[in-house]
């Protein structure tokens, strides 16, 4: 899996591409997360638009993001996650708690409403 970031707008982008099925991207996807929350940094949108597969382990991974920024108070949205990991959030219940957006501009937007 491949990762990417960036900071705009005081907003955390992480991009990712590949398969989210853990190993050692899984970790530093977690390091990059530990390592730029702050209390001035508390949004994040993750990009799961170039993910192809995610199984339990890429799942796990998104709730722990998640539950980092709201323990701080801040906010984690998905954009435009495939058909396949929808249905995934679905049946885990999971879309329960994330927000998705279909773009960076509505994730940015949804991100700047949430504070």
């Amino acid at each position: 899996m491949k990762i990417d970031h960036t900071l705009e707008n005081n907003i955390l982008i992480i991009r990712l591409e590949g398969d989210m099925i853990g190993g050692p991207e899984t970790q530093r996807l977690m390091d990059l997360a530990n390592t730029t929350i702050d209390d001035s940094l508390l949004l994040s949108a993750v990009d799961l638009s170039n993910v192809r597969f995610i199984n339990s382990t890429g799942i796990g991974v998104l709730v722990s993001l998640l539950t980092k920024f709201r323990n701080r108070g801040g906010e984690l949205i998905l954009i435009n996650p495939s058909e396949h990991i929808r249905k995934l959030l679905i049946i885990t219940k999971l879309n329960a708690i994330f927000t998705i957006a279909e773009d960076d501009t509505q994730a940015v937007q949804l991100l700047k409403e949430s504070v």
